[in-house]
């Protein structure tokens, strides 16, 4: 199988995220160097490196909580550069707050962009069934499984912004099972309602999995070394993707890339 690698430029897909040659310098060395991402509309594209390769610092970039020394960040072509509350970011633990129900956890974004908190509960209520959350409305975080947290944590991603999502290893606690149904689950999510995702992993094969595009990060400082487009049949079982000769020649690629 021929690895499809994507030439700058060429996308047909709306732009949603526009990541271009972002530098971010600690004591003047560079910790990710003259990054450059593109995130299309309804896309899940992931960013794939190993641990301090500078993932999170681009991703702090990308939400406005950090300035970079360079570069730029537009959403849906706005230059939104070092400007929170733009783009919803979930951290790799849910945050939900143990003390609130869940209800009450999904509907706080609304309630602080100024909407009521009995108008901000029903908008949310709309999504419970959609996110698989049906019963959950009045239960506590401690009360619901790890699967089930996320799922809430998603839900309250997408109240903060419907449109595109900074999500930052947030399956990486679970089980290998429990994983995959989470996969399976965002995958009928982000079709449902059209969400453009930026994915950080670490996970080469949680990458193939649900990816439409993978950007490789690597070296010090972090630069984005390579760009794989992935052309895979997600509608087979769990077992014949991952046993897949596709699956194993883009895995085969992937870690051949990291590895120089």
């Amino acid at each position: 199988m021929e690895i499809i690698k994507i030439k700058k430029g060429k996308f047909i897909k709306k732009r949603k995220l526009e990541i271009e040659d972002i530098t971010v310098k600690f004591e003047r060395s560079p910790v990710i160097e003259n990054i450059s991402v593109i995130l299309n509309e309804g896309e899940i594209v992931s960013i794939l490196g190993t641990s301090g390769v500078g993932k999170t610092t681009l991703f702090n970039v990308i939400a406005g909580l950090i300035l970079p020394d360079s570069g730029t960040v537009k959403l849906n072509g706005e230059n939104i550069t070092g400007q929170s509350g733009k783009i919803s970011y979930m951290l790799q633990k849910d945050m939900l707050f143990p003390f609130k129900t869940i209800i009450d956890n999904v509907s706080l974004p609304l309630i602080l962009k100024g909407i009521k908190r009995k108008e901000a509960k029903e908008k949310a209520q709309q999504y419970f069934i959609k996110f698989g959350l049906e019963g959950t409305e009045n239960k506590y975080p401690k009360e619901l499984s790890g699967g089930m947290r996320q799922r809430a944590a998603f839900l309250r991603t997408y109240m903060f912004s419907s449109e595109t999502a900074l999500l930052d290893e947030p399956f990486s606690a679970l089980d290998a099972i429990t994983k995959h149904s989470m996969h399976i689950w965002y995958l009928d999510i982000v079709k449902k309602l059209n969400i453009s995702t930026l994915f950080i992993t670490h996970d080469i094969d949680e990458a193939v999995t649900i990816s439409d595009r993978i950007y490789i990060m690597s070296g010090k400082p972090g630069k984005i070394v390579e760009e794989i487009e992935v052309k895979i049949n997600r509608n087979l079982s769990r077992e014949e993707i991952s046993l897949s000769k596709e699956f194993l020649d883009y895995k085969r690629e992937i870690m051949k890339i990291l590895m120089r």
